[in-house]
């Protein structure tokens, strides 16, 4: 029975269900995959899981597409691009798994078995009290023709399942090193239900040994079905099901949440979708995500997507767990945009700056006014939805500050400093320099500092008494904008 080779051309797999939202631990999965296929000049297939008509949806299925596409994974074979092994979605193989299924009992590898679930548990039950295994007992592996024949007469009906050889399965795991499995803690297990639907756990080994998959890249939580699936594959080659190869296994460690515990699909900071509305890059996304178990060098954090297709390797991923930072990754976001030249800043910030996002009329919206903020909004960002609210006093009527802003920036004295600032202000030539220069004067009359002077007019102009660089600000502005906004704030302080 051949495994996987190094030497063997690299082909892995991608095969989500299409349920709900696509998560964080998934994207993992999906890049590592992807990378390590890219790394090695090897082939990606992406496979769709859609056996399970009661949770699968369109729409979910759907969404990974999209989700795929917008993260900049390509695919060699699966979903809208073909291939050899067509279909991709396992929901369109049916007949292929029960053909195998059939061939599988006729050659001893499974079995019928008619245990009921009460049965079921009632074994297990004993076994737990008696300190034994409580897996599946083997109670129907040596039913004689009888013995089924009455079974049937009851109307029982039955499940296969796969039979596991008695000796223990030892494989090397590409992350975890060798690893072993007795026979007592993998006991045989349902590959067919009673309705003859096929189940996961033969339709992704059938599916692997036809599409030569060579290297499966999954996480944490599947190890425990590998010996299961080698033993399969084994299996497979005998009845002459698929190459006859065995894929190398690494399982990608857990990725925890809060208070230590395993990220789930629940967590709200595990959807992918909440990363994309917020405004993540992909590129800020995917160099934090492959850090979750990954790196490209001790010091180095922040790399382009290339960088790691250059750099992956199967063999440095940490089996230790890896916890979700979600500062961390905003910090890493934000590097990223500040990676971009300002015209794809620019383009990035468009959904943005257009409804329903943004809260002026699109009448009001000045491209040139934009483009010329935007290099010093660029570095301030941590995500692009950040771009709405730190431009948005250049097209709005009048600037919104709320409450809490207005009552920290108006403090007593704020009336006649204001005064002061826009008489200056008004002399001034219009350039961030010289806007600087009046409104360090007016503080100084006053007694203030620039950044205590700065403050009201910060907050009359731009309603926010943190932002972009306010004399830069203040010049894109205009002087006629500029000085109307200061006196309805002196207005709004004289009632």
């Amino acid at each position: 029975m051949a495994s996987a080779s190094s030497s063997a051309p690299v082909r892995v797999r991608f095969c989500p269900s299409p349920t709900g939202n696509p998560h964080v631990g998934l994207v993992r999965t999906a890049l590592f995959n992807w990378a390590f296929a890219r790394h090695h000049g090897g082939t990606l297939v992406f496979r769709i899981e859609d056996t399970d008509a009661a949770r699968d949806s369109e729409e979910s299925y759907e969404q990974l597409l999209e989700a795929m596409r917008w993260l900049g994974f390509d695919w060699d074979e699966g979903p809208e691009v073909g291939g050899p092994h067509a279909p991709y979605r396992q929901s369109q193989r049916m007949d292929l798994y029960r053909d195998v299924a059939e061939k599988l009992l006729e050659a001893g590898h499974a079995y019928r078995c008619y245990c009921t679930a009460e049965e079921l548990e009632e074994r297990r039950e004993t076994a737990r009290k008696e300190g034994r295994p409580s897996g599946y007992d083997g109670a129907c592996r040596t039913l004689t023709a009888e013995q089924i024949a009455a079974y049937e007469a009851e109307g029982r009906s039955s499940i296969v399942r796969f039979r596991m050889p008695d000796e223990p399965i030892t494989f090397t795991d590409l992350v975890r090193g060798e690893l072993t499995f007795t026979p007592e803690n993998v006991t045989d297990y349902g590959i067919v239900r009673a309705n003859g639907a096929p189940l996961y756990t033969l339709v992704n080994p059938v599916d692997d040994a036809l599409m030569e998959i060579t290297h499966v890249l999954r996480g944490e939580d599947l190890l425990s079905s590998t010996p299961r699936q080698i033993a399969l594959y084994r299996a497979l080659a005998e009845i002459g099901v698929g190459g006859g190869l065995v894929p190398s296994f690494g399982h990608l460690p857990y990725v925890m949440g809060e208070g230590n515990k395993k990220l789930s699909k629940r967590d709200p900071q595990s959807s992918l979708n909440l990363y994309r509305e917020r405004g993540f890059l992909p590129e800020g996304l995917l160099n934090y995500l492959s850090l979750l178990g990954w790196s490209l060098s001790a010091d180095r954090d922040v790399f382009s997507i290339d960088e790691m297709v250059a750099a992956f390797d199967i063999d440095g991923v940490n089996a230790n767990p890896a916890r979700f930072d979600l500062k961390k990754a905003e910090a890493i976001n934000a590097d990223h945009i500040r990676m971009l030249d300002v015209k794809a800043f620019i383009e990035a910030c468009g959904p943005w700056l257009r409804a329903p996002h943004a809260p002026w009329a699109p009448e009001r919206f000045d491209t040139a006014a934009f483009e010329a903020l935007a290099p010093l909004a660029q570095t301030r960002l941590t995500v692009l939805s950040d771009i709405t609210a730190n431009v948005d006093f250049l097209f709005l009527d009048e600037p919104v500050a709320d409450e809490a802003s207005w009552a920290k920036a108006m403090k007593p004295g704020a009336d006649a400093l204001l005064t002061t600032a826009r008489a200056k202000l008004a002399e001034a030539e219009w350039a961030a320099e010289p806007l600087k220069e009046a409104v360090l004067a007016a503080g100084e009359e006053h007694g203030l500092k620039l950044g205590k002077a700065q403050a009201p007019v910060r907050v009359a102009v731009t309603g926010r008494t943190v932002g972009l660089p306010l004399f830069e600000s203040l010049e894109i502005l205009g002087r006629e904008r500029t000085l109307a906004r200061i006196d309805a704030a002196l207005a709004k302080l004289a009632v």
